[in-house]
Parts: structure tokens; C-alpha cells; sequence
């Protein structure tokens, strides 16, 4: 039966799941970016690195991959897939709200950083045209990890998040002119370089028209055929179908297949299935673009960064400073703040994955030599690797070069307690909605946050806040929490509460405490501490789902509210119950 299938393939393509299924999620345990661990995973197993050692161990052959050409195929469809749900992701009302940063800063820096690289490599005894190819691949970042970074500090909406989203998605749109520049540059023997442009074009656009046209005519009724079945399954064939269909006609007409399952996203982007398809081909993406990664980290040759270091780390560098250069010069002429300019230069400044689409079609196609093209894979991730250490300097550097500033005066102002006040802990929405009705009815009340920008702009708006922590006990003797009559807790962090609540009882055994509670599990913890009444999210979501199914199907509202009063005391008194025996 062994010999009946390709073991070699079979065996390759083990270890590079099993990096999927074991590497990555411990990296991930460990804070390693994924994508890291991907590239790291396949500089380790792939066939320049322990690989090289199978005749010496052969064990080794069922740890790592022997033929990167056994999993090349399935890491091109992880490219292939990414540049459709970028055409997915893109649309024009979208394009159209970033449109000064996307085609202003975005296409200004793919263009001056491409010509600036080019003239470099063009000076360093590159050709013309694979300058030109290189230096627009380089040019490029890694949406992927650079999306990923920020978004795990929560700073895809900060300023630098914003311009490094904007400059991404220029990039990305970026590609498809950079697939075509590849064509145009393929060397046909001895044929004119004008009849070579002229035929590229002409292939390019031809195919582009067929997909255009089918798409326009035959996408949206097809899904809307398959969507009636309602069958999730036969959603996802047709389109597994259309991404993969719609790559190999480009193919076939001698383009890139990422560029037609790009002009795919683009004509799905405009139907109503498109969240749908998002969906679906999400997990495909992630492990396809996972085992691109891993097929990019296999390039990675320790031995030629030993034999010559000096000329990759020189070559790491350069990139960095002039990328990093270019994109602040650009980034403070479109007015973006010193800290914002500096983290999207840091950010942005190594090399993306595309470098490796676009370098690896350029050498297939003869336009790019195998030396320059191997030391300028080498560069670009060598580079991504040091992104998040190039994010967090970048970070950094824009922090102390802001000058602090100025502390709002609003944060500085006191308490002012009265007699018979209720605390309320928090003033986010659902403390606001507390503090409305106490105010309605007349209750004296003082709210407390620690959100030092909120509490400022709520102050000058007349709100009785004041910015400090309601965990510290000094604090809260400060807001007169001896003379309180009540404490309500709306924190939304379950650790936040449970600090607050304990620091009040060792204070105040009597005071009545209401707390916002995360689930039945949390609320009954927080009756172990002490608190008066819990309120779960889940279960006041419940009631109100309830109540508002039970009045629309026609029960007269007496019923409703009656029932639902009976059913939160009935709730009330089982998480009380077994938070005592607990207690007991």
C-alpha cells in the first residue's frame, strides 16, 4: 500500500501541519507572533536546515520537510486566497473615506521607496529591470504581521495605526500593477521589449476582460442559486470553485493566479454575500497563508548568512533606514504628530510577503538572477523578523520625543461628598444610565472612573465624575464613602470589581454594594464577598429577551412584567443560595 502513494509528499506535509497543530500554538502561548513562528518553524525543518543533516540522522526525514516542492503548491493557494479577500475586503465607499491617506501617502511611498531601492541596487550592479523588480518588492510590507501587531496592542485606531492601515492597503492594491510588472519584464529571447509590453499587456487585459465579464454576469446569480439550497457545504464548493476558477483562467493566459482571484474579491466585494464568504474562507487563509510563511522561512540558509554576513546584516540595515526614512519624511508632510510618524516608519519599515511573490515569479521568469534573488529573500525575512522589535522601538522613540502633555486641570479637582450620596463606581454607559436615574429621581450621587481622557471631557460637561482608583481605600474615605448610603459597582472587569468590593467591606461591613456582574458564576463570587445584589449580564439579557418575545406574541404586559419580576427574584435567590452554601 506504501508504495501506491508519494510518501516523500505525505511525510512534508505532516511536518508542516503538525507545525500548524503543535509549534504555533505553543509560540502563541508564549506571545510569539504566529507568523514568527511559522517563518522560524521553517527555517528549522525545512531543507537547509535540519533537513540538510537526513543522511547523517535519518530520523530526521519524518521531522522535516525533504523537497520544498512538496508543499509549494499548497502555499502559492495561501497567496492566492489572501489577494482574494484583500479584492473582498476593498470597496469604493471604503477607498473613498481613506482616499487621502490610501492613494496620497500609500501610493506616494510605494512609488518614491521603489525608485529610491531600484536606484540603489541599479548603483550595487543590478540590471534595469531586476532593480526594478526588486526595489518595487522590497519596497512593500507584511500586512500580515504588520495587521497583527497592531491590532494585538490595540492600536489599529490610533494614529499610527491608522496611517500604517492606510499605507498597507495601498500596498496591497499595489501588488496588482507589480504582477503585471513582472510579465511585461519576462524575457522572451530576442523579442523587442515594446512587442514584449504590448503582448504582456495585451494577455493580461484579455484575461482580466473574460473574468470581468463572467464575473459580472454569471457571480451573483450563481450564489444566489446556491444560497436558496441553504447548504453551507455547497457555499463553500462554490467558493472554493470561483477563488481557484478564477486563478487558473489568469494562469492559463499567462498571468498570476493571485491576480485573478483578486479580481474575483473586487466583483464579490458588490453582493450581499460578501460577509458570508469572508467567513468561510477566513480558516482557509490562516492556514494556507500559515504554510506560506513556513515554504518562506524554508529559504532562510544559515550557512550563506555565515559565509557572509556582513553583506546580509548590511543589506537588513539599509532597508530598514531607507524604508523607515522615506515613510516618516512622507508620513510628517502629510501631517501626521512626530510619535505617529516615527511608529509607521518602524512598523512598515522591514519587507512583506510580497517580496517573496513577486521576487519568486521574477525568477521563474528569468528577470531576476538566483544569487540576487536568494540574498534578497534572505533580506526581506530576515527583516519581518524583526518587526515587532521594530514596532515596539518605534513606540518607544515616539514617546519620549512627545513631549508629556499638560495634565487636564479637570483631573486635578477634589471630591465634594454629601451626606445620603450613593458611590457609583465607573461611568461608562452603564454607569452614565445609574447616574441619569439617580438624578431623575432626585438622589444625591458622586461617579468615580479611571478613563482620565473620559473624565476630563465629562467634566467639562457639567458630569459629577472624578477621575481616581475606587480600589484604593484613601480614595474612597476621600469621596465619603462613611456617609455613603449606597455603593453601585458598573466596572465591566471582573478583577476591577471584585478589588473594589472587598477594599469597601473592609471599610464599610454595612454599606448596601450593587454590582454589575460578568455571568451567573461571577455574580455568585461577588455574593461570597459580601455585595447586596449581583446583576449578570447574561441573565438580564435573558429577561429581557423574554419580555419583549413574550409582549410581541401577544401577552398582555400585566403577565409579562409580573412573570419576569418573579422569575429575576427566583434567580436572585438561587445564586444567593449557593453562594452561602459555598461560603458555609
Amino acid at each position: 500500500m506504501a508504495d501506491s502513494i508519494n510518501i516523500p509528499v505525505y511525510s512534508d506535509a505532516l511536518v508542516v501541519l503538525g507545525t500548524a497543530s503543535v509549534v504555533v500554538p505553543v509560540m502563541r502561548r508564549l506571545g510569539v507572533n504566529p507568523i514568527l513562528a511559522y517563518l522560524g518553524a521553517g527555517a528549522v525543518l525545512g531543507p537547509l536546515g535540519l533537513g540538510s543533516f537526513i543522511d547523517k540522522l535519518p530520523i530526521l526525514y519524518w521531522l522535516t520537510v525533504v523537497d520544498a516542492k512538496n508543499v509549494s503548491g499548497i502555499a502559492q493557494l495561501g497567496i492566492v486566497f489572501l489577494l482574494f479577500l484583500i479584492g473582498l475586503e476593498l470597496s469604493l465607499s471604503r477607498l473613498m473615506t481613506m482616499r487621502r491617506m490610501v492613494f496620497g501617502l500609500g501610493f506616494l511611498q510605494v512609488g518614491v521607496t521603489a525608485v529610491a531601492l531600484a536606484f540603489v541596487l541599479s548603483r550595487l550592479g543590478q540590471e534595469a529591470p531586476a532593480a526594478t523588480i526588486l526595489g518595487a518588492c522590497l519596497a512593500l510590507s507584511s500586512t500580515a504581521i504588520g495587521i497583527e501587531l497592531l491590532s494585538t496592542q490595540g492600536r489599529l485606531h490610533s494614529g499610527a495605526g491608522r496611517a500604517s492601515f492606510a499605507i498597507l492597503l495601498a500596498q496591497d492594491i499595489a501588488v496588482v500593477p507589480l504582477l503585471l510588472l513582472v510579465a511585461v519584464l519576462t524575457v522572451k529571447g530576442d523579442v523587442p521589449f515594446t512587442a514584449n509590453l504590448v503582448s504582456a499587456l495585451g494577455q493580461a487585459a484579455l484575461a482580466l476582460g473574460v473574468i470581468l465579464l463572467l464575473g459580472r454576469t454569471l457571480l451573483r446569480p450563481l450564489f444566489r442559486l446556491v444560497a436558496s439550497v441553504n447548504s453551507s457545504e455547497l457555499l463553500l464548493a462554490v467558493t472554493l470553485f470561483v477563488i481557484v476558477g478564477t486563478g487558473v483562467l489568469a494562469a492559463l493566459a499567462g498571468v498570476s493566479m493571485a491576480l485573478g482571484a483578486f479580481v474575483a474579491g473586487l466583483l464579490l466585494a458588490e453582493t450581499e454575500y460578501r460577509k458570508v464568504i469572508e467567513t468561510i474562507v477566513e480558516p482557509f487563509k490562516a492556514l494556507l497563508l500559515g504554510i506560506f510563511f513556513f515554504t518562506v522561512g524554508m529559504t532562510i540558509d544559515a550557512r550563506e548568512i555565515l559565509r557572509e554576513p556582513a553583506l546580509v546584516l548590511a543589506g537588513i540595515a539599509g532597508l530598514v533606514i531607507l524604508k523607515s526614512a522615506i515613510l516618516f519624511g512622507l508620513a510628517r508632510a502629510f501631517r501626521l504628530p512626530a510619535a505617529a510618524a516615527i511608529e509607521t516608519a518602524a512598523v512598515l519599515a522591514p519587507a512583506g510577503e510580497f517580496a517573496f511573490v513577486g521576487i519568486g515569479a521574477a525568477l521563474a521568469a528569468g528577470v531576476v538572477d538566483a544569487r540576487a534573488a536568494g540574498t534578497a529573500l534572505t533580506i526581506a525575512s530576515l527583516s519581518m523578523v524583526l518587526m515587532p522589535a521594530l514596532s515596539a522601538l518605534g513606540r518607544r522613540a515616539g514617546q519620549v520625543l512627545t513631549p508629556p502633555a499638560a495634565p487636564d486641570p479637570e483631573l486635578e479637582v477634589m471630591p465634594s461628598p454629601s451626606a445620603g450620596m450613593t458611590i457609583v463606581v465607573g461611568y461608562g454607559r452603564v454607569g452614565k444610565v445609574v447616574c441619569q436615574l439617580l438624578d431623575e429621581h432626585r438622589r444625591p450621587y458622586l461617579a468615580i472612573d479611571v478613563d482620565a481622557i473620559g473624565v476630563g471631557r465629562d467634566r467639562r460637561k457639567g458630569h459629577a465624575v472624578y477621575y481616581g482608583d475606587a480600589s484604593s481605600s484613601a480614595f474612597l474615605m476621600t469621596c465619603g464613602l462613611r456617609e455613603a448610603t449606597a455603593l453601585v459597582v458598573t466596572l465591566s472587569n471582573a478583577e476591577a470589581v471584585e478589588a473594589v468590593v472587598e477594599t469597601v467591606r473592609a471599610i464599610r461591613p454595612d454599606i448596601p454594594i450593587f454590582s454589575r456582574a460578568r455571568d451567573s458564576a461571577h455574580a455568585r463570587h461577588l455574593y461570597g464577598l459580601g455585595v447586596t445584589d449581583a446583576v449578570p449580564e447574561t441573565v438580564e439579557a435573558s429577561l429581557q429577551l423574554s419580555e419583549t418575545a413574550l409582549v410581541g406574541i401577544g401577552v398582555p404586559m400585566g403577565y409579562v412584567l409580573a412573570s419576569i419580576h418573579g422569575k429575576r427574584a427566583e434567580l436572585r435567590q438561587e445564586l444567593q443560595g449557593v453562594a452561602s452554601r459555598k461560603a458555609g
